[in-house]
């Protein structure tokens, strides 16, 4: 337990978490850029278009409290866990407890002897201090940061063509090409064809697109 925390202190967000940021991020804006009209003003435009930079700024700082909240909560878990662990008189309950904080499958698969030695081990560890780190905070900021990073390749078609038309189609693109890049991020980590999650991320973000822009986009 204790070295699981040392591991999320070394580390800001994994790919996973920065990947999936992204593509919320990119899908906020979306849901903004996808609400144009071809016949909107100008003026409009670049009204919806800061609207769809403080939505995701707004989203973006919700989610990094969120994220400091949630480490908080399962360091207090874990803690709770080895508390419970250290003061527990019955071997059975202790096993348990050793199980429980296992990944499911591993805890199947781990004999009773691994759970003994684990659970040795866990007796002599000394409960963590609940603090956030600073990697923490700067996790947080990354998830903002991510957030918000992600709305400009929504609208910057916006900015440089005055084809609104043309524009949402562009920006819609880049949407796509932003799920792809991510979906080939997520294979790679997970070790399976990169190609494969690209293409699938890809086809979630082409069915988005096209909903949105049924739906007056």
């Amino acid at each position: 337990m204790a070295s699981q925390d040392d591991q999320n202190a070394q580390k800001v967000l994994d790919p996973i978490e920065r990947v999936t940021e992204v593509i919320f991020g990119a899908l906020m804006a979306l849901t903004f850029t996808g609400s144009f009209s071809v016949a909107s003003p100008g003026e409009e435009v670049r009204t919806m278009m800061w609207a769809a930079l403080g939505c995701n700024l707004a989203w973006g700082l919700t989610d990094a409290v969120m994220y400091l909240v949630s480490l908080k909560v399962e360091r207090q878990r874990r803690v709770t866990l080895l508390q419970r662990l250290q003061a527990t008189q019955d071997p059975e309950e202790a096993r348990r407890l050793v199980c429980s904080a296992l990944p499911e499958r591993l805890s199947e698969a781990a004999s009773p002897g691994v759970i003994d030695a684990l659970q040795r081990t866990l007796l002599e560890t000394k409960a963590p201090r609940l603090v956030l780190h600073p990697r923490d905070y700067a996790g947080a900021l990354a998830v903002l940061a991510l957030v918000v990073a992600a709305t400009f390749p929504i609208i910057l078609p916006f900015m440089f063509l005055s084809d609104l038309e043309l524009a949402m189609r562009a920006s819609n693109a880049l949407a796509v090409l932003t799920m792809f890049i991510g979906g080939m991020i997520l294979g790679h980590h997970a070790g399976g064809s990169p190609l494969r999650y690209g293409l699938v991320m890809a086809g979630i973000g082409v069915t988005l697109a096209v909903i949105i822009i049924s739906l007056g986009g």
